[in-house]
């Protein structure tokens, strides 16, 4: 099998500008090993290949768009592959094979390790003659090691890394502007960018175009507008300022391919962005953008769906994309901001799909007021955010866009099923005790008590999940609900007016509230204690009884009360708990939540704890 192997391409790809490299070389793979990530941020997996050509080894990341190829278990250990469009880039002086297109070489089936590959060196002899070798040399061939480790120090194996710029990857632009106008002479795939290059040009299609946002702050004022950046490997954020926006506001357009080249290439900053990718643009003053001539070389769109039944094991403030038949439309609304006091169009519509389930998405400002859609259009939503308030629903944010009748394959299964079955079916919603976990929908990971405090989950920016087994060991009997407003979608506190109650919010009086759990627990394992705050729904299942009937035996059956949180003491569940940083009287300290648990299942348990063992061992 030995001879299908592209026998040395490994380092001519190291060593090599993009027009030596071997014409799609075929590589044995050695491992496939997942990069860690958040499993409740939503994005998508990464995942890390070291390739083989028999003689050497490289690690190479995998363009997202081929995750597939793991899932299925066609890209594994063993396997072969052809690669069909790869680049090499440096990224935190390391270099770095990113594939981006490879085609899965089934009929030769799946082998041990072929030959002894050996780690590349980073610096071939021509390079030496030009810059001198990272730490005084370069590691020998013959003492780098036979086994490839998966955290070398270079991405080709040896420890030194390499400052030698990028090689530019193998895409050839097939028509636009020539180096003589300033651009590169290839087209780099977004998914390859970094900012440790600066000839580059890319050939994408704006997905979104915010509107010009105006920002004053004690530096001064000024003006911004951002775009999202499409092409076949991925996407990126660009954003403009002051001068740029008034340079390329106007010349680019929603659904329109562009040159784009000689832009900052910096470190995402997610919290503005919903995009999926570690780093993002600015326009300069010396960024270059042309329209390009062929607008159908690059695709319209590109969605991540999440079926509307997955959204329930879907972290909460996750950005993910949906899509469905639009069922009903809600009127416009206006709420006020409590920390601004600005007002706020929004409205409610409906969406549901084939799974069975129904979801409410609320849009906003001019979208809100503008939208006319007919009812049972096909809607697909990019980069929406999950909320948990009163069972799962969606928001658009800034970023989002939204896709009428979108001509995808997606769309046209959905509408073949509504048209057939869908429109006479009755559809379910997701409670808000849905449990956290990926898109994938692993759950979030389980933890001790102690491992939680020592991890000291809830200290970052972004809120931390965790699963916790523990039994509820104290509940603290002073505030264990309040009185709230019986409409429905309110939810706030109700003040006493002697005979009736008053909602702010609602600017209303009724006769009588309904009392909802705002419930503190102590909750404890084999490893420690931990106090955990509790609402509505989860407070249900843990006092089998409504907040109503707990606050009528609180006012006027004292022992009945005491009995009813005594039998909810000293009961094991699952719970699924959220950890942000909050601040209380001047000081920060982490607020523990349960977002839902679920009863015990000691059959499961007992599997868990089998595994556990067995694996240890």
């Amino acid at each position: 099998m030995a001879e299908r192997l592209s026998v040395g391409s490994l380092r001519v790809i190291n060593t090599s500008d993009s027009s030596s490299f071997p014409p799609n070389p075929v590589l044995q793979v050695l491992t496939v090993k997942e990069l860690n990530s958040n499993p409740t941020s939503g994005a998508p997996k990464r995942y890390r290949v070291v390739l083989s050509d028999s003689i050497n080894y490289a690690q190479s990341m995998l363009s997202t768009q081929l995750n597939h190829l793991v899932a299925e278990n066609k890209l594994a250990k063993g396997a072969f592959v052809q690669l069909t469009q790869f680049t090499v880039n440096i990224m935190k002086e390391r270099k770095i094979l990113i594939v981006l297109g490879l085609n899965v070489l089934t009929e030769l089936g799946f082998m041990e390790k072929i030959g002894n590959p050996a780690g590349l060196e980073t610096v071939d002899t021509p390079r030496q003659q030009q810059q001198p070798p990272v730490n005084g040399g370069s590691m020998d061939q013959s003492t780098a090691p036979a086994n490839y480790p998966a955290n070398a120090g270079s991405f080709y194996g040896n420890n030194s890394p390499s400052t030698a710029p990028a090689p530019p990857p193998m895409v050839k632009r097939p028509s636009g502007p020539n180096s003589g106008n300033g651009y590169s002479t290839i087209i780099y795939p977004i998914e390859g960018l970094s900012p440790y290059q600066n000839k580059w040009t890319i050939r994408a299609r704006v997905t979104n175009k915010s509107d010009i946002k105006h920002w004053h702050n004690q530096r001064g004022e000024g003006k911004l507008f951002s775009v999202n950046l499409l092409d076949e490997s991925g996407e990126i954020r660009a954003t403009g300022f002051n001068d740029q926006v008034d340079a390329f506001y106007d010349i680019l357009h929603e659904g329109q391919v562009y040159y784009i080249s000689r832009c900052r290439v910096n470190i995402a900053k997610k919290q503005f962005t919903n995009v999926q990718n570690e780093y993002e643009l600015m326009f300069e003053r010396d960024t270059e953008i042309k329209k390009a001539e062929d607008q159908s070389a690059v695709p319209i769109a590109r969605f991540s769906f999440v079926s509307l039944q997955e959204v329930g094991n879907v972290a909460k403030d996750a950005v993910i994309d949906v899509i469905g038949v639009l069922q009903t439309v809600g009127p416009v609304q206006q709420i006020t901001s409590r920390a601004t006091s600005r007002g706020f169009d929004k409205r409610d519509i409906t969406v549901v799909d084939q799974t069975g389930f129904e979801m409410r998405i609320t849009l906003w400002g001019k979208l809100a007021i503008e939208f006319s859609v007919p009812e049972e259009s096909i809607l697909a939503f990019k980069g929406v955010k999950v909320n948990d308030f009163q069972g799962r629903s969606l928001s658009m944010l800034t970023s989002s866009t939204m896709s009428i009748d979108p001509d995808i394959q997606e769309s046209h299964v959905l509408k073949g099923w509504y048209d057939g079955q869908g429109r006479g079916q009755n559809f379910a919603k997701h409670s808000s005790n849905a449990s956290i976990s990926s898109v994938s929908g692993r759950s979030a990971e389980r933890k001790s008590i102690a491992e939680v405090q020592a991890e000291h989950l809830g200290m970052s920016e972004t809120p931390d999940y965790f699963s916790l087994k523990g039994t509820i060991v104290y509940i603290r009997k002073k505030n264990v609900s309040y009185p709230a407003c019986p409409a429905p979608d309110c939810n706030k506190k109700v003040f006493d007016q002697g005979g009736s109650w008053r909602c702010e919010k609602c600017n209303k009086e009724y006769d009588a509230p309904q009392y909802r759990y705002i419930m503190t627990i102590a909750v404890g394992d084999h490893t420690g204690q931990l106090w955990l705050n509790v609402f509505d729904d989860v407070g249900k299942i843990i006092m089998r009884k409504s907040a109503d009937e707990l606050n009528d035996y609180q006012e006027n059956d004292e022992n009945a009360f005491m009995n009813c949180m005594a039998e909810a003491c000293y009961l094991p569940y699952i719970f699924q708990c959220r950890a942000k940083q909050d601040n209380f009287k001047g000081e920060t300290r982490v607020r523990y939540t349960v977002t839902s648990l679920t009863q015990m299942n000691w059959q499961e348990e007992s599997k868990r704890l089998i595994d556990y063992i067995q694996a240890a061992n």
